[in-house]
């Protein structure tokens, strides 16, 4: 298992003198620091109108930025907002490939639907998102294997057109897809891409069932959308690593963890976004294959009874004040927080490996943690890179 690194420049109040530019420089000197302890790859969100949860609504610059600041480290979009009024798929496949000869061959570039605040703010049909999204998907390698490039579909009309440059990466920069529910798992295994999903409210027990459902998929794949198919599983989490477990939470661990959680299902709307997508669930089961191994996955846990973390995020969604330390120790108990010293977070974090998970994506940089915090976090996490990453 490769540790890396998921960033997604948060800035929560209040906010000083040139906060935002601050912000920014640590970004780059988390970088520098990930890329001299041996981390596998950066990982930079997009996200726009986020206010404090995100600075990052321009991934494409910051990782231009690290590249030249950084000469082994991987850089990946985690993940571009596929529908093409965020992100047209020529300039998709330009820029990442321009940023592949920039940090000369480094690049992983990762695709997402995004969800309801964004789509609203950007003005876009949801039904028009996931036929666009499968577009981009098909379309993108295609732009950067083909000396000139056609497409008539979907909404876009090209006809005959060369996109430049290529990447330097060949044939081309692992592909992947955001993913949070089963459908969108097997969906990812469908396409042949790597998929990057969350732990942050999932069991591990769980996660063990995503990633099965994935990989069934992603061996299945005789036809992937890029050149290869990339059968890789990423699970990003927090990670916060102290001299001792007590240090950890006297450094805000439990507080952290706690804005991250509210702040996260309020900007991504998850009361909509749950009703959503079991609206999706109930079409998925009700298709004439009764939903493929999605489906059966749905069916098999339908009589589960709600795991602690499930009623967590409904009392946080109905409007309830959650305790920090409560909330910590739910999420805590099924392995969501890799939280302590390192030898705490050892152990949380071989839990992960043994269930076969190729990349961990450390969200060292939450909350109001400070940056010294964060800094010594990145650091004594990566002091136990060897012991994951034997490649």
């Amino acid at each position: 298992m490769k540790i890396d690194i998921f960033n997604e420049i948060q800035n929560p109040r209040p906010w000083g003198p040139d906060q935002e530019q601050r912000r920014f420089r640590q970004a780059l000197a988390q970088a520098e620091l990930a890329d001299e302890l041996g981390y596998g790859c950066w990982w930079q969100v997009e996200h726009h109108g986020a206010e404090e949860f995100s600075l990052s609504s321009a991934p494409e610059m910051v990782l231009a930025a690290i590249s030249q600041r950084t000469s082994r480290i991987r850089l990946g979009h985690s993940a571009v907002l596929a529908p093409s009024r965020f992100n047209h798929p020529i300039r998709v496949a330009e820029r990442a490939a321009t940023l592949d000869h920039l940090s000369g061959g480094r690049v992983e570039l990762g695709l997402t639907r995004s969800t309801v605040p964004e789509w609203r703010l950007f003005n876009i049909d949801s039904d028009d998102v996931r036929p666009q999204t499968q577009a981009a998907f098909e379309m993108i390698p295609k732009m950067w294997t083909s000396d000139r490039f056609s497409h008539d579909g979907d909404g876009f009309t090209i006809e005959d057109v060369p996109i430049l440059p290529k990447p330097y990466q060949t044939p081309h920069p692992p592909l992947w897809q955001a993913a949070a529910n089963p459908a969108s798992f097997e969906e990812a295994g469908r396409r042949g891409v790597g998929v990057l999903g969350t732990t942050m409210w999932e069991s591990l027990e769980r996660a063990e069932r995503m990633i099965g459902l994935y990989r069934a998929a992603a061996e299945a794949c005789t036809e992937p959308v890029g050149a290869f198919v990339n059968n890789q599983v990423g699970f990003f989490t927090f990670v916060h690593c102290a001299e001792t477990d007590e240090q950890a939470m006297r450094n805000g661990a439990a507080a952290a963890a706690a804005w991250y959680s509210t702040r996260a299902l309020t900007f991504f709307e998850a009361a909509t976004d749950f009703r959503l997508a079991m609206e999706r669930n109930e079409k998925l089961l009700a298709s004439p294959d009764g939903g493929g191994a999605a489906g059966e996955f749905l069916r098999a846990e339908a009589g589960d009874a709600p795991t602690p973390a499930a009623m967590l995020i409904g009392r946080i969604l109905g409007g309830e004040d959650v305790p920090e330390d409560e909330l910590f120790e739910i999420l805590s108990a099924q392995n969501s927080l890799i939280v302590g010293s390192p030898e705490t977070c050892r152990k949380k974090l071989r839990a992960y490996a043994d269930l076969g998970i190729d990349r961990l994506l450390c969200l060292h940089q939450m909350g109001g943690l400070g940056d010294e915090e964060v800094t010594t976090s990145i650091r004594l996490t990566g002091e136990l890179i060897s012991e994951f990453d034997t490649d």
